[in-house]
């Protein structure tokens, strides 16, 4: 049986909607995936594009599916008590670790401090990613900078936070298992209000807002989406992020596209 890793946040409803087929799910935070992918502890799963890139020489990506937006994508937040032009310190979240790349990316000459920072006073903004993302636009009255935007004002491009990585070597049954997954999302699109009414139900949030959110995801690891991740990855090696942009390798599979 495949050991599949989810990510614990609201996101993941779209692809994990229908899965027709035998896995062990197992969920984490995305930098939790990280480390239990490339430990080979896990068969699949999404996990940050830069730890990705990192580990490129022992990891194959599933061809159809990422985790992207092309523009806003909400639950990527950067809330700041100032304007971007004057920040100066971030307090940036554990959770993740595309998120801390691209705003390293998007404002290079501010420092990154533990999020516990900015409840001291001692951050300028702070980086909140998933539901507490979600959440704080709820709750915050304090300016918020979703990270999907700014990445397309500067690029143009699909800004893509995660890729499903399969360590090597490689399990068995991965082609049949992007075969579900794809599957599943199409069948989420298909149905976007059951959708938003079951993930309303696990995860807290009106129907309607996530609705919404669902549409700004896309899942879809196409042209562009991997024309942004290369984008991405050079501005990360630019930034004495990445020593390197690696060549993506692929698993061998067939199929239709996902939405």
């Amino acid at each position: 049986m495949i050991k599949l890793g989810r990510i614990s946040y609201v996101n993941m409803a779209p692809v994990f909607y229908r899965v027709d087929a035998e896995i062990e799910e197992v969920q984490g935070v995305p930098t939790e995936l990280n480390r239990m992918l490339i430990d080979g502890e896990l068969d699949t799963a999404p996990i940050s594009s830069i730890e990705y890139a990192r580990n490129a020489d022992r990891l194959r990506l599933l061809p159809r599916l990422c985790v992207a937006s092309e523009g806003a994508v909400d639950s990527i937040q950067l809330v700041s008590r100032k304007p971007l032009e004057q920040v100066r310190v971030v307090a940036i979240t554990s959770e993740s670790a595309t998120s801390v790349a691209l705003t390293k990316v998007l404002l290079p000459e501010a420092e990154q401090v533990p999020l516990s920072a900015y409840e001291a006073g001692d951050a300028d903004a702070k980086l909140l990613i998933g539901d507490a993302a979600l959440k704080s636009a709820f709750e915050d009255p304090t300016p918020h900078y979703d990270l999907g935007r700014l990445w397309l004002e500067r690029t143009g491009l699909p800004m893509v936070f995660a890729v499903w990585a399969c360590p090597e070597p490689l399990a068995e049954g991965l082609a049949e298992l992007e075969d579900a997954l794809v599957s599943s999302v199409r069948m989420a699109r298909a149905e976007p209000e059951q959708l938003a009414f079951e993930a309303a139900e696990r995860y807290g949030y009106p129907a309607g807002f996530l609705a919404r959110y669902f549409e700004k995801l896309r899942y879809r690891f196409g042209p562009r989406e991997r024309a942004g991740l290369y984008t991405f990855l050079e501005l990360c090696r630019d930034a004495e992020l990445l020593d390197t942009v690696p060549e993506l390798r692929f698993v061998q599979t067939k199929g239709v596209a996902v939405a």
